[in-house]
């Protein structure tokens, strides 16, 4: 375990230490960022303090007394509601300020994994309790040099099966057969397994009106079909097939028909050009060495999309952290949802996603950033004009 770059991040943190508490396996991040696995669910509470200063302290229940060897630090034993109050109090005693997976009014809903009732039993104790949003972004959404190739690789497979399906679909029109975007979706499934890609849920395979809902997904009834004159967006995500891989995630908006209308490309370029406009904040702070805050890139692309009329059809935010889950526990790039004040940091991926949403069509423009050390960068594939189908 990384008890020593833990301590020092509370350090700067200013914080006096940071608790982590679990049940049930309802907080993977702490299984996570504490790297062990429990012998067992846990069916009692068991609490872990990795202080700023000195060794790590257990409190776990009699009958679960060996819950957490895996891990470092002396440990106390709990059984009735008394005892483990007291043993909080010990555990907490001369702390001031300690980190929980805890955001405030739950901003970060990625990180507000413990209930309410915890915290107020720590704030009983005497301690404030404070968000560990930054320590679980610098300990759990930080990459490897593993994870970004594993990015990589899985970026190259799902950006050619992409291409693959727009290119079936124009294949099946021309045909004069009824491909729908059940169909498609099943396409694209087939293929990730043959490319052993794996994913969560999805993909998103939407035509005309449903391409405004961010989040429809087709079902085998009830698909609309594909036809001429047809907007159609795919937004797909997967990662490769094995462990600790991350994912990779975009959206690419095509038109059946030898000529994209006026209206679908206006909406595209505006869509593009905000997505630009955002990658552009990120590559200019990074390069120039600039604290870059997630609520500053939401603000460069949804400005863009506001200047030219279109603000009330942006109704998510601009990206999403991109981790072993599709959503990671990073940053957001969102100042919409959420006021993200939390500062973008290297080795970390998010997604650029603009969307405009009209009553007719939805366009949404998708790529993956990761920052380096000192650069940043698109890392697949990036969508300049409507796809021809």
């Amino acid at each position: 375990m990384r008890v020593s770059q833990m301590q020092q991040a509370l350090r700067d943190e200013g914080l006096d230490g940071w608790l982590f508490f679990d049940h049930h396996r309802r907080d993977p991040l702490a299984y996570r960022v504490l790297d062990f696995e429990p012998p067992h669910i846990p069916t009692r509470r068991w609490y872990y303090l990795v202080p700023a200063e000195g060794e790590p302290v257990k409190l776990v229940h009699r009958i679960e007394s060996g819950m957490l060897d895996a891990l470092p630090g002396e440990r106390t034993l709990y059984a009735g509601w008394g005892t483990q109050r007291a043993g909080l109090e010990r555990m907490l005693a001369g702390r001031r300020r300690i980190a929980m997976q805890y955001s405030p009014h739950c901003a970060v809903p990625y990180v507000a994994m413990v209930d309410a009732g915890t915290v107020e039993l720590v704030r009983e104790t005497g301690v404030e309790v404070a968000s560990s949003a930054n320590l679980i972004q610098f300990f759990e959404a930080r990459w490897d040099q593993a994870k970004l190739e594993s990015h990589l690789a899985a970026g190259r497979k799902v950006d050619a099966v992409r291409r693959d399906a727009f290119l079936w679909i124009g294949e099946q029109l021309r045909a004069g057969r009824v491909a729908t975007e059940w169909d498609v979706g099943c396409f694209l499934r087939t293929r990730f397994e043959a490319e052993e890609l794996i994913t969560d849920h999805g993909p998103i395979v939407a035509v005309n009106a449903h391409a405004s809902d961010p989040h429809y997904e087709p079902k085998a009834s009830g698909s609309a079909a594909i036809g001429s004159g047809d907007v159609v967006l795919i937004d797909l995500w997967a990662k490769l097939a094995t462990p600790a891989s991350v994912y990779y995630d975009i959206t690419w908006t095509g038109y059946c028909g030898d000529a994209v209308p006026d209206a679908v490309r206006n909406i595209f370029d505006t869509v593009r050009g905000a997505r630009d406009a955002a990658v552009r904040c990120v590559i200019e702070a990074v390069a120039a060495g600039r604290p870059l805050y997630g609520f500053e890139v939401d603000d460069a692309a949804r400005g863009y999309i506001a200047g030219r009329g279109f603000g009330d059809y942006f109704f998510h935010r601009t990206g999403h952290s991109i981790g072993q889950e599709v959503h990671g526990s990073g940053a957001n790039m969102d100042n919409l949802e959420t006021h993200d004040e939390r500062r973008v940091i290297p080795w970390t991926c998010f997604s650029i996603e603009p969307g405009i949403y009209l009553p007719e069509f939805g366009i949404r423009s998708e790529v993956n950033m990761f920052v380096g050390d000192s650069e940043a960068r698109v890392t697949g594939e990036i969508q300049e004009s409507v796809v021809r189908i």
